[in-house]
């Protein structure tokens, strides 16, 4: 599928077209190819979470003698010398030449969100298999882009085909330490001691690697599963031993908007969904719309609001996964309760900056993770 914003004129360098052919070594002997023009004003453009455009300036002399480019693109932070080498592929990239700017893909190579260097060389492969080179070019550096609509509604489908029968619920929760509640707590960044508010906070880099929510959307996090036998919220908590709760239509009413933000598990059998509420035109809701599907409020796998035919809301949580969701706006806590839980603080699940496990088959998709 091309990328967005690719060209029709912008040739694509596939998997096939990356490989060496038969009989060929990249080792195989590399000659003076002092001839040939030197790759300069690298160009990186139209980048997505798995692709790029790439282009660059060369001088007229030695350029029909072109039938190569090679690429060498290595993550940031394990940059090495620029030097070519089979063992390296498929971080260096054997391209046949083709006319410019030329599209690369390939999640097999390539991760959102991930700073990558680049360099090139032109080649010329001689008669008896080997190659002429240029010298490398100048390295430049770029950054692929969050997961695009595509990918975050790939993971949506994913997501929906594991989400389970849907229960009733009430409430919203969030757990904390006790001090978290308390009025006289200016440690805590995301809580307004004075006027007794949670605040919104930057959502940590937890779940998918490509997701457009992490490091950047603001909000407050709470839960609403339940117990399948109690219906009510269970007793053990990874996050406190002291939980604030609140009337499910506070938070969630025919005035806010509810979006897919990730599907993600942590080499666990359990899977998590993250679901974003943001009040209609909030800064949050303004955030989501174009970057995060968005689910119909009464009618979805995840998470319902439904209204009868008198006015009352009654809501429904799926049973098979585990919901995070994130409130756009600030909460007061005088419109809940907060109460010490019975149960246990149980760390192992807390799901804080946890990594997304990139084997499992049922929450990743092709294009990185």
């Amino acid at each position: 599928m091309e990328p967005p914003h690719s060209s029709l004129n912008s040739p694509s360098v596939e998997l096939k077209s990356l490989q060496l052919c038969d009989g060929e070594s990249a080792d195989s002997g590399i000659g003076d190819g002092d001839d040939l023009p030197l790759p300069q004003q690298i160009r990186v453009s139209n980048i997505t979470c798995d692709s790029f455009k790439i282009s660059w300036d060369m001088d007229s002399r030695g350029r029909d003698r072109i039938t190569h480019y090679f690429i060498d693109l290595n993550k940031k932070e394990n940059k090495k010398e620029n030097k070519f080498k089979h063992k390296d592929v498929p971080t260096k990239l054997v391209a046949k030449a083709v006319p410019l700017p030329m599209t690369v893909r390939g999640h097999w190579f390539l991760s959102p969100r991930t700073e990558y260097t680049v360099s090139v060389q032109t080649a010329a492969k001689q008669p008896d298999g080997d190659y002429a080179v240029s010298q490398w070019s100048e390295i430049i550096e770029f950054c692929t882009a969050d997961y695009s609509s595509v990918h975050l509604n790939q993971l949506l489908q994913k997501a929906e085909a594991i989400a389970g029968r849907m229960l009733p619920f009430t409430v919203f929760y969030r757990n904390q330490q006790q001090e978290y509640f308390q009025q006289a707590s200016p440690g805590y960044r995301s809580r307004d001691a004075q006027c007794r508010r949670m605040l919104p906070a930057v959502k940590d880099n937890s779940g998918s690697h490509g997701s457009p929510i992490s490091g950047k959307l603001e909000g407050v996090f709470f839960s609403c599963n339940t117990e399948f036998n109690t219906g009510k919220p269970p007793q053990d908590s990874p996050y406190g031993p002291y939980r604030f709760q609140i009337q499910a239509d506070v938070l969630f009413n025919q005035n806010t908007n509810i979006y897919f933000g990730d599907f993600y598990c942590m080499y666990t059998s359990y899977h998590y969904v993250i679901l974003v509420l943001a009040p209609h035109g909030s800064k949050g809701d303004v955030f989501c719309k174009g970057r995060l599907p968005a689910l119909d409020r009464s009618n979805n796998c995840f998470l319902s609001c439904a209204e009868d035919e008198n006015g009352t809301l009654s809501f429904c949580h799926a049973q098979d996964v585990i919901l995070e969701v994130i409130y756009t706006e600030p909460v007061d806590l005088s419109l809940g309760t907060v109460a010490q839980i019975s149960g246990h603080q149980l760390m192992s699940q807390s799901t804080v900056n946890a990594k997304k496990d990139p084997s499992c088959k049922i929450c990743n998709i092709s294009v990185g993770r």
